[in-house]
This record gives structure tokens, sequence and C-alpha cells, in this order.
């Protein structure tokens, strides 16, 4: 376990060479490639589900280096249809990951996943085990029941009462038993605007907690209506399938197929949205794994002492040949 002592911040701005949409069934999927042509292949893998990419997300490798790939999870970002839950699933956004794999002529690559982004990156390691050539993993999330109770249900609502307050007002105190399926019912329902209003609630809920210091334009950013309706709608449907799982522990049951692979796991000690305890079930779990702590960050991989711990991760995986 290592712990944070110096800073290293994004990396300057920079566009796409190449950008474009893989066709999967009813949707369309966008992808990007940034940095450098011929670098070392990386993945960058969004979180949510449903919160798509952004170009912050094209920072944390060293475009020099890096040949960096973005894409937009089904449903969201610039991917179409907007908010669609058909065929939305994560083997099917492991099928994507593959499709754009192959689009691009990539053999094997880094994954990087934050968050949801975790989840996916365990996932489709575990699937693809080959094409991985490592793995930097940020604010562990395996979606477990004991997971999805403490931010949606009891815990996380005691330490920011005045945030859940907001949460709890779009459910009758009738329906208080299970908010996480209470809000599905809406999201469901034919009712357009309390759908939005839902949709708002459920998203500025977890703006509001993931930084250790209240971030008053990420909650700003999160109630933008487009993206709080892919946010909330996608978000709630994975928790309510339970992230189409076989069973709430494959992800540590199989561990073995990827313990070869050099695996980062940044975690903040304040991470109310996924506590520190996932993060160090799963290093428990696979002890291979270097775990890093960053002491004074909550859940955001904007925090300074995260984004350090990643781009200290990319760094060194970027003299990593493939």
């Amino acid at each position: 376990m290592k712990f944070f002592n110096k800073k290293n911040k994004l990396f300057p701005s920079i566009e796409p060479f190449d950008s474009g949409f893989i066709t999967q069934g009813v949707h369309e999927i966008y992808y990007e490639q940034c940095g450098n042509p011929d670098g070392k292949p990386a993945i960058f893998l969004h979180g949510g589900p449903g919160g798509g990419a952004g170009r912050f997300s094209r920072r944390f490798f060293d475009p020099k280096k890096y040949r960096i790939v973005l894409f937009d999870q089904r449903g969201c970002g610039k991917s179409k249809p907007h908010a669609c839950l058909e065929d939305n699933t994560t083997w099917h956004l492991v099928e994507d990951i593959e499709s754009i794999r192959k689009k691009l002529k990539i053999d094997e690559w880094l994954v990087f996943g934050g968050s949801w982004g975790s989840t996916l990156a365990l996932a489709y390691a575990q699937s693809h085990p080959e094409r991985v050539t490592e793995l930097v993993l940020r604010g562990i999330f395996m979606l477990r029941q004991k997971e999805l109770k403490w931010f949606y249900q009891y815990g996380a609502s005691e330490i920011y009462p005045e945030a859940w307050q907001g949460f709890l007002e779009e459910i009758p105190e009738e329906k208080r038993g299970d908010l996480i399926e209470a809000y599905r019912n809406i999201f469901n329902g034919d009712d357009e605007e309390k759908k939005l209003s839902a949709a708002k609630a459920w998203s500025k809920w977890e703006a509001s907690t993931s930084f250790i210091n209240h971030n008053p334009e990420a909650v700003k950013d999160s109630i933008n209506s487009e993206f709080a309706l892919a946010f909330a709608l996608i978000e709630n449907h994975y928790f309510v399938n339970n992230g189409f799982l076989d069973n709430e522990s494959q992800l540590l049951d199989n561990i073995n197929l990827i313990r070869h692979i050099p695996t980062v796991i940044v975690q903040g000690r304040y991470d109310v949205v996924c506590p520190p305890t996932t993060a160090y079930e799963l290093h428990s779990r696979w002890p291979e794994t270097e775990l890093k702590i960053a002491p004074f960050s909550g859940h955001s991989a904007f925090e300074e002492e995260i984004t350090h711990l990643l781009i200290e991760a990319t760094n060194k995986f970027s003299k990593h040949s493939t």
C-alpha cells in the first residue's frame, strides 16, 4: 500500500486525431483516438454507467507516449440513441470494447477505468485477458448489494444528510423502503416531467458526494437535462439488474483469470460513493496489485491526489513495451 507524496497534473488539453461510430444493433457508439497514433494503446472506460467520457478523460495519459482510445458507452455521451436501455448490459459493453479494438487493429492495450469503469474493466479483462497489458483502476465498484445499499439506501445518507434530502424528496414516504426500485418505477413511467425531475435528483446526489470538498460546477453539470436522463436511467437499469452479472461475487471469484496482469488500484480514503473497503477487499484477493491510497480525497478522478496517482500509474506503464 502506497501513499500520495507528489503532484502530477493532467496533461495539456488535446483533440482527437480520429473519431467515428461503430454500429451495434440499434446503437451507434462513438469512439475517438488521441495522442500518438504510434504510441502504446490504452482505452479509457468512463463511469456511471451513463456518464460519458468527455474531453478531460483524454488527459490522464502522456499524449507523446500513448495512443489514447475513448468511447461513450451505449446510450450516453455522443452515442445514439440517447438514454437507450435496449441491448444495454455489461456484456454488450464488453463486446463493444472488443469491436473497437478490432476496428482500430489494436492487438492489446492498457485498460483504465474508475468507479463503474473499474467494474467494466474487470469484466472485460476477465473475458479477454490476452488483450490486456495492464490495468489502472480507481474507486473500485463491484456492484454488490451492500455497495448499492450503502449509497442508495442507508450509509452515505448519514454523511451527506442535506444532499440526501433532495434524493429522498422525489419518493413518497411509503415507498422509501427500496429507493432504487422506487426510482425505477418513475423512470419506467409515462410522466415525463416527473421522470426528468427524478433523473436530476439521482444525478445530483452522486455529484454532491463525489468530491471531498463541495464542487458546485460538478453539481451544476449533473443536472443538465440531457446528461441527467442518460446517467440516471442507465445507472438505475444496471443496478436493478445487478450489473447483469451471473452472481454478485463473479468479479472477485474470477480474479485468478487476471492475476498475471500488472495492476494499480487508486482509492480515495474518504470516497463515499465507492468506499475503500471494496478496493481493499479486491486487493486482499489479488495481492499482486498495487493499492495506492489518496489520504485526503473522495471519489472523483479529478481530485488533486487521485489525479496524481493515476498519472503516476500511466507514466510507469508507458515504459512497458507492447
